[in-house]
């Protein structure tokens, strides 16, 4: 192996590694800011869902150098584990609880 190729394997395991960093901090950041989780409750056009996945690459800086809210997916709350997600897009609201905070967005 010369040089170069060692260089460049190098360097690609550092990128991976940003980029599983940077998904991670993309994931906290819908977590504390949106309230968003893995089995969040969310409301679109009236209906409960239960929130299926987070689409943090659907997350765009803003202006203020914020984040965009993300796009989800979601199945409805009265029957979430046997209906396919469907797509939310950011059409979305946080569920009202005492227990979650506000959504920022």
């Amino acid at each position: 192996m010369d040089y170069g190729d060692s260089v460049q394997k190098v360097l690609l395991r550092k990128i991976q590694k940003a980029e599983q960093d940077l998904l991670q901090l993309k994931l906290d950041y819908c977590r504390f800011i949106f309230g968003l989780s893995h089995r969040t409750r969310v409301i679109s056009n009236g209906i409960s869902y239960v929130v299926r996945s987070v689409d943090v690459e659907s997350m765009e800086r803003l202006d203020d150098g914020c984040f965009s809210r993300p796009e989800v997916a979601g199945s409805p709350a009265d029957n979430p584990d046997t209906t396919d997600p469907v797509n939310l897009g950011v059409d979305w609201t946080l569920e009202e609880s005492a227990t979650r905070p506000k959504a920022r967005g």
